[in-house]
């Protein structure tokens, strides 16, 4: 007579405890970085508040330079001549890094032979190239899509290579027992193989890139965020744009990342 409700009462508590680990998955992902971000807002008005300093601007002084941006037309206007930057030169080195990566993981000789002079150029700053690049190329778009570019494509080559370099041979040797070509190796294996790999590098190398598109457009442009930053620096002392640029620099950060970090979980699904 009582089992019927006993079942009952065991749904509803499941029920329940399903909707309270789907409530704590959400907070987890959103909520709590939400409120993390809220108390960080918090302990920075106080303490601009309470250390009484004329210089470091509230977080209602930065919102209020963002509107003014917004206002003049500038906001938008910096920040896509930023993205179109970073992606101009980031996908130049995807494009270019990859598929070069690849062959030198697959052809050791023709990797050994280049390693020295990958090994060489990959630990110079790129940034250290900005003098060179403002020589060849000018004060133009050019020049920072050419320093965005070579922080992006070493990282990408040798995470690419290094992929190849371990897949396990019994993938090879399966392939081969199938009778697939080289080609179709390449393409059924080896691809597949070292996506999670290649997804990774290129997840390192985008966060080189975007530092290095904020530093090179202090100088090489007269646009974009790093551009407004120093702007604002030297016209006026203006730290409240200082700062604006500085947080937008961080969530369009933060935003790139996840899609890559997307990117990077279906690489690792796929395989």
């Amino acid at each position: 007579m009582n089992a019927e409700p006993r079942m009952q009462n065991a749904e509803i508590s499941e029920r329940r405890r399903s909707a309270f680990c789907i409530l704590h998955s959400a907070f987890d992902r959103g909520g709590l970085p939400l409120l993390v971000g809220i108390i960080a807002v918090i302990l920075w008005h106080a303490a601009v508040r309470f250390s009484g300093t004329k210089i470091f601007p509230s977080p209602i002084d930065v919102a209020q330079a963002i509107g003014q941006l917004a206002d003049q037309s500038l906001l938008w206007r910096y920040i896509g001549d930023s993205l179109a930057r970073v992606a101009c030169g980031y996908t130049l080195a995807v494009l270019l890094g990859v598929p070069l990566g690849i062959l030198l993981g697959w052809y050791p000789d023709a990797g050994r032979a280049v390693n020295p002079l990958i090994q060489i150029l990959r630990p110079i700053s790129p940034l250290a190239w900005m003098p060179l690049a403002v020589i060849w190329f000018g004060v133009s778009n050019v020049a920072p899509i050419f320093l965005i570019f070579l922080a992006s494509f070493f990282p990408i080559v040798v995470a690419a290579t290094h992929g190849v370099r371990t897949v396990p041979p019994m993938f090879l040797q399966a392939g081969k027992n199938f009778g697939l070509t080289a080609p179709q190796l390449m393409a059924r294996v080896v691809v597949p193989a070292v996506l999670p790999r290649i997804a990774i590098g290129l997840r390192v190398a985008f966060g080189v890139a975007w530092v290095v598109l904020v530093a090179s457009e202090m100088i090489a442009v007269d646009s974009g965020l790093g551009y407004l930053i120093i702007d604002a620096r030297n016209a006026g002392k203006r730290y409240d744009l200082v700062v604006a640029g500085m947080l937008i620099i961080g969530v369009l950060g933060l935003i790139l990342d996840m899609i890559l970090r997307r990117a990077e979980s279906w690489a690792s699904e796929r395989r």
